[in-house]
């Protein structure tokens, strides 16, 4: 049974924006589990997300005391045989591709957020996705989230949405 996902992070909801937009609002509805990489700043992103289906979710570091008691730091789930985790930071973009596979040796799937910058690579059997901002794109042309689907132990139909 393939499962699909979205990916979102950094709504920095209300400083950024007041709502989720309303595309992010139809992708969780279709969505199988939403997953949010952190810095979601208020606790009321969570609360209607999870309206809308199955969060996994961790804190970020504008994410306050609400947030921190509700969620974890790292997140980890098992989705038809790949194994994920989730981070808000992952440090220094020159060397995250060399460390990220130490820290996170039994992970095939590492989503993370606080650049707001997209992210899709893999090496060293690590796949790493940054679904950019939806609603904080800062020097990004776009605000963005992905979407993906997991099936029978692989990812399929990986897509960076831009709004």
């Amino acid at each position: 049974m393939a499962t699909r996902m979205l990916l979102i992070s950094d709504t920095h909801i209300p400083g950024r924006a007041r709502v989720l937009p309303e595309a992010v609002v139809r992708a969780a509805d279709e969505a199988d589990l939403i997953v949010h990489a952190g810095d979601w700043v208020s606790e009321g992103v969570l609360d209607e997300l999870r309206r809308h289906g199955e969060v996994l979710g961790v804190w970020g570091n504008n994410d306050g005391a609400d947030l921190r008691a509700r969620l974890p730091e790292i997140a980890r789930r098992e989705i038809e045989g790949v194994r994920f985790a989730v981070i808000h930071e992952t440090g220094d973009a020159k060397t995250r591709e060399r460390r990220m596979p130490v820290a996170f040796p039994d992970t095939d799937v590492l989503v993370f957020g606080h650049s707001h910058i997209p992210w899709d690579t893999s090496g060293e059997g690590l796949r790493l996705l940054n679904p950019g901002s939806p609603t904080d794109r800062r020097r990004q042309p776009h605000h963005t989230y992905m979407t993906l689907v997991v099936d029978d132990g692989a990812l399929a139909d990986v897509r960076l949405v831009t709004l």
